[in-house]
């Protein structure tokens, strides 16, 4: 049943969007994964614009957060209420940030399956819409220079610095100011393992992978990095006008 409506939902409509882009003579497969993520990203912007944020706002509120904590540490309760109050007067949901996280989460699932498992260049027939033609040829290349059913270094190069300044933006900056705590120490070696281990652990995947996954992954990074950029660059105009 839950693979069904996936299917119905999202992998279907993906698929078929793909296919659609591939019909265009001008296409082939490098410029389709690159449109269809764009395009799938678009859609979701309304969701992801909340989320970023709410996570824009949570970073600021960072030292106040750790200092309730501080005061608190020993009675979670009060500790508890004191950051309630603080999210509140903030106009702040930490519970609608997980909330979209979770919609998101079928949608890149999808994205995903498509460029991995939807056997292109062979067409399931099956699951295709019928105002769709068939491709007569499918360039499964990007711009008839890298093959995208084989697996790429440079495309994986590009996977992993995209995915870097993606977390650079994302990811607060860990300071201990002065005091030293396993707490804190915790924190910023897995602070330091995200931006620097994680990047060349997905390199690693991207190159094992199709070069179709990889070049999807680097304009998903992309998308999200500039969208992260106008977002940030919007909501500090807006502080300044006192537009909320």
């Amino acid at each position: 049943m839950i693979s069904y409506i996936f299917n119905l939902l999202f992998f279907n409509p993906i698929y078929n969007g793909l296919i659609f882009l591939i019909n265009c003579s001008w296409v082939d497969m490098g410029v389709a994964v690159i449109l269809i993520t764009i395009i799938v990203k678009l859609i979701m912007f309304p969701l992801t614009k909340k989320s970023i944020k709410l996570q824009i706002k949570t970073k600021k509120l960072e030292p106040e957060i750790q200092k309730i904590k501080e005061e608190h540490k020993d009675n979670k309760e009060e500790q508890a209420r004191k950051m309630m109050e603080l999210y509140k007067e903030n106009d702040l949901n930490p519970l609608s940030g997980i909330l979209i996280m979770f919609i998101q989460i079928p949608i890149i699932f999808a994205l995903y399956f498509v460029f991995l498992k939807g056997g292109l260049p062979d067409i399931n027939t099956e699951i295709l819409y019928s105002f769709i033609k068939i491709p007569v040829d499918i360039k499964m290349s990007l711009f008839g220079l890298i093959d995208l059913t084989q697996k790429n270094l440079i495309l994986a190069l590009l996977t992993g610095i995209s995915q870097f300044i993606q977390i650079k933006l994302i990811l607060p900056e860990i300071k201990n100011n002065g005091q030293k705590s396993f707490k804190n120490d915790f924190m910023k070696s897995m602070n330091l393992q995200m931006r620097f281990v994680m990047p060349v652990i997905i390199i690693f995947i991207a190159y094992n992978l199709p070069a179709a996954i990889a070049l999807y992954w680097i304009t998903s990074n992309i998308f999200m990095i500039f969208q992260e950029v106008f977002i940030k660059r919007k909501m500090e105009t807006n502080q300044v006008l006192g537009i909320k």
